[in-house]
């Protein structure tokens, strides 16, 4: 099992980082909801901690306060291109150091925390927005899933 202790301070932020600008991209994506988003997120790290002992690595992931990357964009563009980026570096850094099941744990909890939150707010009557689908498919792609 990988704990944090396998990281680099540096690295470890950037591991922390990946979900919540995950996040930030769907909540981002459509206008509406930004509360209700932004609470099913802090739930979701509520219950992936009620969920301790399947993964160490991700216990201490969801332990710690979610981090954000408190860069300001200036586009959405520039925003998705930020989550991509910082995702591969996230994913890159795990792939280097954690097990194949750690690096797939992390995968599914960053999707569904996007899923989670995607999905707290109905807009024009869809459980998720095209543009939440669209964020969604991105953190996948970005995931490497």
């Amino acid at each position: 099992m990988t704990t944090k202790s396998a990281f680099t301070p540096e690295e470890w932020i950037t591991i922390l980082e990946g979900p919540t600008s995950a996040a930030l991209l769907v909540i981002t994506a459509s206008h509406g909801g930004t509360i209700r988003e932004t609470i099913a997120e802090a739930k979701a790290y509520a219950e992936a901690r009620a969920e301790h002992g399947h993964s160490e690595l991700l216990d201490e992931i969801v332990a710690a306060k979610p981090k954000t990357d408190h860069t300001r964009f200036h586009s959405p563009e520039e925003l998705k291109t930020a989550v991509i980026k910082h995702l591969g570096d996230a994913v890159g850094v795990l792939a280097a150091k954690a097990t194949v099941d750690e690096v797939t744990d992390y995968r599914k909890f960053v999707i569904s925390l996007c899923s989670k939150v995607a999905e707290a707010h109905k807009e024009s009557g869809q459980e998720v927005s095209p543009q939440e689908a669209e964020a969604i498919s991105t953190v996948t792609a970005a995931l490497g899933t």
